[in-house]
């Protein structure tokens, strides 16, 4: 079968939790005997890597603006898609391209149309008013055109029920268990010894939370010096279009040398980060499934996680959660597992084991299969679209 994935920025995934989706999808659906083509942006992916790991990659033209980028390059694959490429099946990713799952409904309809939810991105601070009302579009495209939609969740497959009367499909991401020994010396660099920082791995932008950490992280130490003394806090990520908020992370950090900024990392560098953390912390305020997060647990670690309804699928143990966009909450459970050792070691334990139960890519490809190989038989339907809620 042949297959080609829209939406996402490209791979090898350098940072972005669909990229790392698609990237880990494609290369297990190789595997099964598909033909994967990949749609990638020049800026993100290079140009000159046509192949990789059995994936075609396919650069194709974009607007690199903040609110052009994902559209443009949509449109543009899709209608490549459709008239270079010819695949038997086009998966969108992300509900802003979308937007454009109508393009081949119209103009191939014998190609299969599929669509992951991966988040309700309206929700997302950094977006306009506009903005959030193309999403908003968006979600309802990808309840509407193709003829099969994933969410990535259980919240987001109840959202797609309640808000748009639409059955979808649950297929989670899933998270590849790290091979071979750790070194942890490669974290010399960034000044870190095993155990002994909390780790935070996102994109810099306001949604996921990193300010409610740095403050909490302070207010902790503070209150607790001692129990902090040899403990450091590591940031992994940068900007994505949001260099004022990584200007005002920053700020908050200025002067303390137990705040360590890495910026982007990737390949081995980030596996020894992820494998070596003594509490992996994960602060948003809206996700869809967060790979990060899984990426942890499949390292073994013991992970901390606001009370939003998609962490709580992944992590059980409401020890382990705090009040979504609390500082004193956060600060507190930072406190309280940071003097509880035996029970970081055991959630971390547990955590691993949850991974490699339910959250495992071939299963994962075997599922999407199954959605390409479904019949053709979705009709559209069309209703008006009603926002429930004010955007802000």
């Amino acid at each position: 079968m042949r297959i080609a994935m829209i939406g996402q920025k490209g791979i090898p995934a350098i940072y972005g939790g669909i990229e790392r989706h698609v990237e880990e999808l494609s290369r297990e659906l190789v595997k099964q005997g598909h033909e994967v083509l990949v749609y990638a942006r020049g800026w993100y992916s290079t140009v000159v890597v046509a192949k990789y790991q059995g994936i075609k990659i396919v650069h194709t033209p974009t607007l690199h603006t903040k609110h052009l980028d994902a559209i443009t390059h949509t449109f543009i694959s899709t209608l490549h898609a459709i008239f270079k490429e010819k695949p038997q099946v086009i998966h969108f990713h992300g509900v802003g391209p979308a937007l454009l799952s109508f393009l081949p409904r119209l103009l191939s309809p014998k190609t299969k149309v599929v669509a992951t939810f991966h988040c309700i991105d309206r929700y997302h601070q950094k977006w306009g008013v506009f903005a959030r009302l193309m999403l908003a579009v968006g979600e309802r495209a990808a309840c509407l055109f193709p003829h099969q939609t994933i969410s990535v969740s259980r919240t987001i497959q109840n959202y797609c029920l309640n808000e748009y009367q639409k059955i979808t499909a649950y297929i989670p991401n899933g998270v590849i268990a790290p091979v071979g020994n750790s070194n942890p010396a490669a974290l010399g660099e960034f000044g870190l010894e095993a155990n002994k920082y909390i780790l935070m791995v996102s994109r810099l932008v306001r949604h996921k939370g990193a300010h409610y950490l740095l403050h909490a992280w302070q207010f902790a130490k503070q209150q607790y010096p001692e129990l902090f003394r040899d403990t450091k806090l590591a940031i992994v990520g940068d900007s994505a279009f949001t260099d004022d908020y990584l200007h005002e992370l920053k700020a908050i950090a200025r002067g303390d040398n137990s705040i360590v900024f890495t910026g982007w990392q990737h390949g081995r560098i980030l596996d020894e980060l992820y494998a070596n953390a003594g509490l992996f912390v994960h602060p948003s305020e809206n996700e869809g499934l967060p790979i990060t997060v899984l990426q942890a647990m499949s390292c073994g670690r013991p992970v901390l996680v606001s009370d939003i309804p998609e962490h709580q699928e992944v992590i059980l143990d409401k020890r382990f959660w705090f009040q979504n966009a609390s500082i004193v909450s956060l600060s507190d459970k930072l406190v309280e597992l940071l003097k509880d050792k035996t029970a970081l070691e055991i959630a971390g334990a547990q955590n691993k084991e949850t991974v490699i139960a339910k959250y495992h890519w071939t299963d994962i490809a075997r599922e999407t299969q199954k959605l390409y190989g479904s019949p053709l038989s979705q009709k559209i339907k069309i209703k008006p679209l009603v926002l429930k809620e004010k955007l802000q």
